[in-house]
């Protein structure tokens, strides 16, 4: 219903809504949807972050490389 497209910078590059959940009278729900996707965008950002990372440590833990980007 609510995409949010971010970059590796945690920018926000684009918000698409669907405009069948536009409902002037519950813009509580559609507030909640758009935090809902931005909160997705950023742990997708921080999924592929670690997932480089992995790779290019090897899966090693080395203390210190699982700082927010």
């Amino acid at each position: 219903m609510v995409t949010v497209v971010a970059n590796g910078k945690h920018e926000i590059v684009s918000v698409t809504i669907d405009p069948e959940v536009v409902d002037k009278d519950d813009i509580e729900m559609l507030q909640d949807l758009v935090a809902a996707a931005v909160n997705q965008a950023h742990q997708k950002i921080q999924d592929l972050q670690s997932e480089k990372m992995s790779g290019i440590t090897g899966g090693m833990n080395i203390p210190g490389m699982n700082l927010p980007f």
